[in-house]
């Protein structure tokens, strides 16, 4: 009897205790909230359904959401997607890892001449601009190569890129965004025109960088005194579409001030040999031959090589940014460095690896397409962001990680925010029908926590300002941490 006397108190004893420890921890920590009533306010403003938005707030440490709504859902993350890319480039290469493009000379070089090819071979570097492509070519030249008798040759071998049209994704070829990867990717194979006013003359002088050889622009446009800046793009009425001329039939507005139009090249195949011929004479180098593509010949050693920033700095300007072009190079140097190919179907595979090493499976919800989430197909769901954003955070590349998310008010993709000013570090995603943010917010108590919300819905852009709603009630904590 007295047995049983002593077992039901210790069995209170134990109950009494787990209430009181419920009791001392935040609400969130019992039960997941619901969705904040200024979010749902936000959302029906919108015309956006409550059941077309994900959401994953986690404690950084923990695994108890403070909310959830629909988390294990698949959803199209848009360009969330680029947190796995440079997350696991990161953990893989290392922030200090950098792409080479070496150059071979093949011949012997007699008072300045090369009797032979000159060879550029590409390894995928993501940011071969056109200021270092400038210094590369003029480093050849230091090392007395001033005339080529033979060709330049364009030795793109090292990602496997099947042919596609660059405006399949949204009808627009010409969107810097839609330009596709490229072992040897010169300057995002785009070009950049100025407009620069001169109301003394009535016209507006128009400069193109870089030196594409064979394309021609018109060098002055009519200046309108008169007319808003407005869509001052429009009102050039350029012509586009030819890739030796480009010509404008209206006017450039004079209150714009200098302006300036980056846009991908009409013949993205043809990009290269023109940007590097066009640079190559224009640092006053002779060339008899043509700039073709070819493979660098077995047996030739480098004699200089262009030398990328390093992973950190380029993961700094995919994720605030949103670069997709420079994220599927990455993506695909994951397959070329893992797997010894930089195709599509390897870097899925390597990025799987990744995935299976670090949590021990690949989350069913995941579809990873191209790694950049500009995709249709691409998908995962807010459970499986919060559970790599709560490895990230305990990962010695966390900083460097976080370090490239945008922050609330401040700078990338979310200066314009008015959401916690600071106080969040999250990437953004965005497309025609897509909306989402995911990363880290500060709250005012001082917890940190992971943050996923994404919405699907053909009035995605407008649900913005439920995202800006979620990420003040995450911060506004203090109350909720008492």
């Amino acid at each position: 009897m007295l047995c049983t006397v002593f077992s039901k108190l210790r069995a209170r004893l134990r109950a009494a205790a787990a209430l009181a420890w419920l009791a001392a921890l935040p609400a969130w920590a019992q039960s997941p909230a619901a969705l904040p009533a200024t979010v749902e306010a936000a959302l029906a403003q919108a015309r956006v359904p409550r059941e077309a938005i994900v959401v994953e707030i986690v404690e950084v440490g923990q695994t108890q959401p403070r909310l959830s709504h629909r988390a294990d859902a698949s959803v199209n993350p848009a360009s969330l997607m680029k947190l796995i890319t440079t997350y696991a480039a990161l953990d893989l290469l290392g922030p200090s890892y950098t792409w080479v493009t070496p150059v071979y000379a093949e011949g012997e070089v007699v008072e300045g001449v090369l009797r032979g090819n000159l060879y550029l071979q590409g390894r995928g570097d993501p940011k071969l601009v056109m200021e270092r492509l400038w210094m590369l070519l003029r480093r050849v030249q230091q090392l007395g190569i001033r005339e080529i008798q033979g060709d330049i040759v364009l030795d793109r071998s090292a990602f496997e890129v099947p042919a596609t049209d660059p405006g399949a994704f949204d009808d627009e070829p010409l969107r810097p965004y839609n330009v596709l990867p490229d072992a040897l990717l010169i300057n995002y194979k785009s070009v950049v025109l100025g407009f620069v006013p001169e109301p003394a003359r009535g016209r507006a002088r128009v400069t193109v960088d870089p030196p594409l050889h064979g394309f021609l622009v018109d060098e002055t446009v009519p200046l309108d005194q008169t007319a808003a800046c407005g869509d001052w793009r429009g009102a050039l009425k350029a012509e586009l579409g030819d890739p030796a001329r480009l010509r404008f039939r209206g006017a450039y507005p004079a209150r714009c001030g200098e302006g300036q139009w980056p846009m991908a090249y009409a013949d993205p195949r043809g990009y290269n040999a023109q940007a590097v011929l066009g640079m190559w004479r224009a640092l006053g180098g002779q060339l008899a031959g043509t700039v073709r593509e070819g493979a660098v010949p077995a047996g030739l050693t480098p004699l200089v090589q262009g030398v990328s920033p390093t992973l950190a700095e380029v993961v700094r300007d995919i994720n605030k940014f949103s670069n997709n072009v420079m994220a599927r190079q990455l993506f695909l140097t994951l397959g070329r460095e893992r797997r010894g190919l930089g195709s599509l179907a390897q870097s899925r595979a390597a990025v799987e690896d990744w995935l299976r090493e670090r949590f021990g499976t690949v989350d069913a919800s995941l579809v990873l397409d191209n790694g950049a989430g500009l995709s249709r197909e691409a998908r995962a769901s807010a459970a499986f962001f919060t559970r790599l954003l709560q490895r990230a955070w305990a990962d010695p590349v966390m900083p460097e990680l976080m370090a490239s998310l945008p922050v609330s008010g401040r700078d990338g993709t979310l200066r314009r925010s008015r959401a916690m000013a600071g106080q969040a570090h999250l990437k953004t995603g965005s497309l025609r029908d897509v909306a989402g943010l995911a990363g880290y917010v500060l709250g005012e108590s001082g917890r940190r926590y992971t943050f996923v919300a994404i919405v699907n819905h053909p009035n995605a852009s407008a649900a913005r300002p439920a995202l800006d709603a979620l990420i003040d009630w995450a911060a506004r904590d203090r109350s909720r941490a008492q």
